[in-house]
């Protein structure tokens, strides 16, 4: 498999300045752990407020990782002058995400020069055991010569 290469050297600056001014992700404790060319890693520690009725991390939960995921693996391979968009994502929910936290890891399939293509699995951690909770495929748009920068519309 060929090594993805990114447009910009100091994508991964970049892919963590964005994460952080995700105040979302922010307020319900997520954390970009790692970030490489075409891929990233976002970890979720469990909370009660984070739940659905049984106790499970809840599926909107378990989807905003993957979308994140999803979008920042891809937004390593942008352009400087470009940020990204999700499209659409389709997620399938495989098992409960009963654990003490998520781990989103995602990576680009499929490059191109206006839609990129990525594959998320979001793992629930418990024990010091990993279980798949979900699979994803998201498409994102790069906007090319639009700053990632807060509100720009």
């Amino acid at each position: 498999m060929n090594a993805l290469r990114t447009p910009n050297p100091d994508f991964a600056s970049r892919v963590r300045e964005s994460f952080a001014r995700q105040a979302f992700m922010t307020h319900i404790g997520a954390e970009l752990t790692d970030v490489t060319a075409g891929s990233c890693e976002i970890v979720l520690p469990y909370r009660e407020e984070l739940t659905q009725q049984h106790g499970f991390f809840h599926g909107g939960v378990i989807g905003t990782l993957a979308d994140n995921a999803c979008g920042y693996a891809a937004f390593t391979l942008a352009p400087a002058d470009a940020s990204i968009l999700t499209v659409e994502y389709k997620m399938n929910i495989v098992s409960p995400g009963d654990g003490e936290r998520l781990a989103a890891r995602a990576k680009v399939v499929r490059p191109g020069r206006s839609l990129v293509v990525c594959q998320a699995d979001i793992y629930v951690v418990k024990g010091g055991a990993e279980k798949l909770v979900a699979t994803a495929l998201g498409t994102l748009m790069l906007m090319h010569g639009r700053d990632d920068g807060p509100n720009v519309y």
